[in-house]
Order: structure tokens, then C-alpha cells, then sequence
């Protein structure tokens, strides 16, 4: 297994591994949105055998802090380590840009859904801690949940 990035430039496999996911990434707005923004912001990846199996797609707010604007695993590679070692790579790398802060939206537990159930429990055991809730930034029945890890004292 290669990652790639942060320039990878693959909107069409990043398209694809979001398509195996319609439980986190049924909106499809947004997850052309998604797609999209995979060519002009920051972009890794895991590609075994010349296939895309992950990515993750960085947004930078201020010189010491950015965001995970998206992050996802085919769904046909879930559960393998794969979301580990990525995130590991994409916080190492944003460190050595001098970044201290790293944070990511995702739906808050307010929210009855088992995949955003998963998805918390994953960010939770990778030192992210949670932060605020955000009732209605992305709509009243979307509650957003951000989760936040100090770069600097890992």
C-alpha cells in the first residue's frame, strides 16, 4: 500500500469510494461538493494495486489550524486499519507544516444514526475530543459535532 498526496488529483476514485458509502454520503450535493474539492485542497490517499481505498481532504483555516473537510474508506476496506494509517500520515504531515490544531464536523450524537455512531467512536479513540455542537450550521435536523486534537502534544 502507497498514500499519496497532499496534490493527488483523482476526483473520480475519490467519487467512487464516497459511492460506497451512502450511509455517510447520501447527500449528493455535498458529495459532489466533495469530489470537487479534492483538486484544489490538500489530498491523500491509499491506493493498493493501483486502486484508490481512502482518502482524506485537508482545509487550512489559519497558519497552526485546519480541518478534515472529508475523510473516507471503501466501504469494502472498512475495518481494516486504513482510516488509522491515513489520519496518522495527515496529522504528521500537518505538524510538519506547523500546524497545532486539527479539527473535524461531523454529525452529533443527537442524531440517531449508527454510521455517525461509528464514525464519533473512531474519532474519539484517535485523541479527538469533543468540542461544541452546532444544532443548525448544516441544517436544524443535522446537528454538527466538532472534535478537536492539540497537534503539538502528540
Amino acid at each position: 500500500m502507497t498514500i499519496l498526496g497532499p496534490e493527488l488529483r483523482r476526483a473520480s476514485e475519490c467519487e467512487a469510494v464516497l459511492r460506497s458509502l451512502p450511509g455517510w454520503f447520501g447527500i449528493e450535493e455535498s458529495l459532489q461538493i466533495y469530489v470537487r474539492d479534492t483538486e484544489t485542497m490538500p489530498t491523500f490517499a491509499i491506493e493498493a494495486e493501483t486502486r484508490l481505498l481512502a482518502f482524506a481532504t485537508l482545509e487550512q483555516h489559519f497558519p497552526t489550524a485546519w480541518e478534515i473537510h472529508c475523510i473516507a474508506v471503501m466501504e469494502s476496506a472498512r475495518g481494516t486499519g486504513l482510516g488509522r494509517q491515513l489520519l496518522a500520515h495527515v496529522e504528521f504531515w500537518l505538524r510538519e507544516q506547523g500546524a497545532q490544531f486539527l479539527q473535524i464536523k461531523t454529525i452529533a450524537a443527537a442524531h440517531r444514526s449508527p454510521q455517525y455512531a461509528e464514525t464519533r467512536k473512531f474519532y474519539e479513540a484517535m485523541g479527538y475530543t469533543p468540542l461544541e455542537v452546532f444544532p443548525s450550521l448544516w441544517s436544524p435536523g443535522n446537528p454538527a459535532l466538532q472534535l478537536v486534537k492539540s497537534l503539538s502534544a502528540t
